[in-house]
Formats: C-alpha cells, sequence, structure tokens
C-alpha cells in the first residue's frame, strides 16, 4: 500500500523541521505531504527545504489561512489524485508521536477501514491536560458518541490513518465542518456505511512550540455541528419508522 502523511500547517515553523524528520524516521517508506495554509513566519519554505534534503515531501501552498476542515479537503483530494492507498492525518505540534505511524498503518492494512490513535480507550493518556480541560475533552467525546450512535470513544482525534476506499465511499469532499468537528463528521459518516474503525491508545502531550489553533469558537462549532446531526438523524429514523409502518399497514 502506498501511504502518505497530511500535515496541516499554520505558523509552524518551529515545529516543522523536527516533524518531517521524525515522521521518515518512524515510516521511512510513506510519502508526506505538507499542507500550508500561508504561514506568514515561513512555514513553507522551511518545510520544503527540508523536504528536498529528506525526499518525497510535497508541500501544497494554500492561498490563506481557511480552517482546518478545507485544509484536510485539499490534502486528502491531493492525496488520492497522486495514487496513495492509504492517508494517514497528524499534527504538526508533536502532541501525536509520530512512532506510532506504523502502528496506524498495521490496523489499516490488517482490514481497518480507519486507524485511530485515542486518548480514551485503555493505555490512552493527556499527561499535560490541567482536570478541567481533560473534563471537558472526555465528557465532549462521550456527549459526541451518544448523540451520534458512534461505537468509538474518541471521536475529535486527529492522529488517523484512512484508506482509500473509505473515504471516497462517504464523498469526503462534500463535508461541511471545518474545525475539529471535521475529524467528527468523517467518523459520523463512516460508521453510517458500515466502515470498520479500530482505536490505538496514544499519549497526547502539548504542543512543544508555537500557539495552539484551539478555540472557543472553534469547540462551540464542533458541539453544535455534532447536535444539529444527532437531531437529524433522530428525525431521519423516526421518519423511516413511519414510512415502513405505513407501508405495513393493511389497506382500509
Amino acid at each position: 500500500m502506498r501511504a502518505v502523511v497530511i500535515v496541516p500547517t499554520y505558523d509552524e515553523v518551529e515545529n516543522i523541521e523536527g516533524l518531517l524528520r521524525a515522521v521518515r524516521a518512524a515510516a521511512p517508506g510513506v510519502g508526506i505531504l505538507v499542507v500550508d495554509d500561508a504561514s506568514p513566519d515561513g512555514t513553507a519554505v522551511r518545510a520544503e527545504a527540508v523536504g528536498a534534503e529528506l525526499g518525497r515531501v510535497d508541500v501544497l501552498r494554500r492561498p490563506g489561512k481557511d480552517g482546518l476542515g478545507n485544509a484536510y479537503r485539499a490534502g486528502f483530494a491531493h492525496a488520492l489524485a497522486s495514487g496513495h492507498d492509504v492517508l494517514v492525518t497528524i499534527d504538526a505540534d508533536f502532541s501525536f508521536d509520530p512512532a506510532v505511524i506504523p502502528s496506524l498503518l498495521a490496523e489499516v492494512e490488517a482490514g481497518s477501514d480507519v486507524a485511530i490513535g485515542s486518548r480514551y480507550v485503555t493505555g490512552g493518556s493527556t499527561p499535560d491536560w490541567p482536570i478541567h480541560r481533560r473534563a471537558l475533552s472526555r465528557y465532549g467525546n462521550r456527549y459526541t458518541g451518544w448523540v451520534l450512535g458512534l461505537p468509538i470513544r474518541d471521536a475529535t482525534s486527529g492522529f488517523r490513518a484512512y484508506r482509500r476506499s473509505v473515504l471516497e465511499a462517504i464523498s469526503y469532499e462534500t463535508t461541511q465542518a471545518n474545525g475539529y468537528a471535521f475529524m467528527t463528521e468523517l467518523a459520523f459518516r463512516i460508521v453510517a456505511t458500515g466502515g470498520r474503525i479500530t482505536e490505538l491508545p496514544i499519549e497526547f502531550r502539548d504542543r512543544r512550540w508555537g500557539t495552539s489553533k484551539m478555540s472557543g469558537r472553534i469547540i462551540v462549532e464542533s458541539m453544535g455541528r455534532v447536535s444539529w446531526w444527532g437531531a437529524r438523524e433522530k428525525v431521519r429514523r423516526i421518519r423511516s419508522g413511519n414510512r415502513a409502518t405505513m407501508a405495513g399497514s393493511p389497506p382500509a
């Protein structure tokens, strides 16, 4: 399988070189695609320079900062057009350990459609987080799983490996979410189409350098979309049930 690691970036010049080298050391056979949203700090320039040394590193320059979801949709399109069979997503800030990439790829090779690096399965952890942040994330994920009926513990993790066929089956390009809700939207669609998802425990650490991209607006978007998707799905099921009942009713 041809695999590529997709790294969305905005002002990650302090992290990108180390991340690219760590990915290549952990998974020498994979390609790397940096999707940069016109970082004013020169992230794309640094990525291109390191990529010229490492080889098999592409930098997709986008015209401006346009959200995580749009960055990934552009990255997916580029990677699929380039013929890759497995797409791995990872943040640039070292929150996720690149050493786990081979394990995610092994899960897909073994038959999973998606392998998720999860903070909330046995063995997963968030050691640097204060209690309030840990509670917000954990219970936010529980709420998401309950509302959407997802059989996964970490619906918002951005550390994943996707089989090409499952992304094509869910028409990823028609997704709407643009923050971390994008990860939830993908998981929701994959579960709805019967895709096989597995979770591997990971240790999630706060970024080493730079500024977090998480904001209140992103959290509000995520919870709002989850609630809307859940309500829409409930209405759909009710309507389907009513149609089935009417179809089975004897004529008057």
